[in-house]
């Protein structure tokens, strides 16, 4: 039987992401689960409306690592799995990466992550190192992998979950990563064995935060050099402190150059994030570090949601269909919908998942949806549609 779990969502100032979310929660076939949200005021407010059992913890601070250790403080599961309010889960999605701790040597799990489109992989599988390098691993299937001091798998933030005991043991989150490496270094401190599970996912679409704008360009790097900072003092010795610096350097200086290479920053704006940079690595060598004691926790009693397996459908037609497929799979209430609407043409498609509660596939019969596939090709409706449910049934129920 898997385990029990506890979901916890961080959400700052983005209500609309955060209860779209939840509802894509309320669609997971694990049957025991509780959801924790960590939230502003007015964010908690509205989830509240939903009339769902959760758990909210009221937080208004800029510190994810603290807002995280919030809603461990609230969990009652074995299993602590994290997501973020602008992502959305698969209906598979907790149950698998719950099912990787019926294994006793497993303190942590992980899976992929795509990105805007909701097809194209945003995040597949690496390890992080003691200087906060990422380090591609090729995995197909699911695997284990033991975690050093030197070197441990990382687990992306919106899509992970760890041993609850094991993480209150380490001490939790590091407060001192206000966004940031807060996850990797959580990875090297936690001993054990990582499961990746690749077909645990979640769709991910980097809204706009108070970090970045919606077109992804950053607003500021003090976060990200303080944090890299951090993690330094913590991990690795001073004598590659300057080494890494300059690694982080030509990184984020190539990166705002592309943005501004395309329009999206003036010459200003480009040297005022160099300038943030700059100042947020000396700000990250300078703070206080404390000890990281054990957390003691005492969590009110499970409260899970009315979740577990259930059928799911697929609805598709014609562009000009549109507004009667989507009415019916708005007023789908006891199964898992996925909407498939194509139009005659060669358009790339998208898929999402739509706040009423449904699955949206759009594109042109002969588009693409893999990356790696042709950009266009002759295909019959009905045969497009085979095979979009085809690759969509690994992941939530189709028919």
């Amino acid at each position: 039987m898997t385990l029990a779990a506890s979901v916890i969502v961080v959400s700052r100032h983005r209500a609309a992401a955060l209860m779209r979310c939840i509802v894509a929660l309320t669609q997971q076939d694990h049957p025991q689960f509780e959801v924790i949200v960590v939230a502003d005021p007015e964010a908690v407010g509205q989830v509240e409306t939903l009339g769902l059992p959760l758990k909210c913890v009221v937080f208004d601070e800029a510190n994810i690592s603290a807002a995280r250790n919030a809603g461990l403080g609230a969990a009652a599961a074995p299993v602590v799995a994290f997501i973020d309010d602008d992502a959305v889960a698969e209906p598979t999605w907790l149950s698998r990466l719950a099912k990787a701790f019926d294994d006793t040597r497993v303190t942590a799990s992980t899976g992929f992550i795509r990105g805007r489109n909701g097809i194209s992989y945003q995040w597949q599988a690496s390890e992080v190192d003691h200087l906060g390098q990422d380090h591609p691993l090729s995995v197909t299937d699911p695997v284990l992998r033991a975690n050093t001091a030197q070197r441990a798998v990382k687990t992306q933030g919106t899509n992970c979950a760890f041993r609850r005991a094991d993480l209150l043991g380490i001490g939790g989150f590091d407060p001192a990563y206000r966004f940031y490496l807060d996850e990797a270094d959580v990875n090297l401190r936690l001993p054990g064995m990582t499961a990746i599970i690749p077909d645990a996912q979640v769709h991910h679409g980097y809204l706009a935060s108070s970090r970045r704008a919606a077109n992804r360009v950053p607003l500021s790097l003090h976060d990200i050099a303080a944090s890299t900072a951090i993690f330094l003092r913590r991990h690795a010795p001073e004598a590659n402190f300057d080494e890494a610096l300059k690694a982080l350097s030509l990184r984020e200086s190539a990166r705002i150059a592309q943005h501004r290479r395309a329009g999206r920053i003036n010459a200003a704006a480009e040297l005022a994030l160099l300038s943030s940079l700059t100042q947020g690595w000396a700000e990250g060598l300078a703070r206080p570090l404390s000890a990281l004691p054990a957390l003691v926790t005492h969590p009110p009693p499970l409260q899970p949601l009315h979740t577990g397996p259930r059928p799911g459908r697929i609805l598709s037609g014609r562009f000009w269909q549109r507004r009667r497929l989507l009415a019916e799979a708005a007023a789908s209430r006891d199964c898992i919908t996925t909407v498939v609407l194509l139009t005659p043409t060669a358009r790339p498609h998208r898929h999402s998942f739509q706040p009423e509660g449904y699955w949206l596939q759009t594109g042109g019969i002969f588009g693409q949806s893999l990356r790696q596939g042709a950009r266009f090709r002759l295909i019959s409706f009905r045969k497009r549609v085979a095979e979009e449910a085809a690759r969509l049934a690994r992941y939530r129920p189709i028919a």
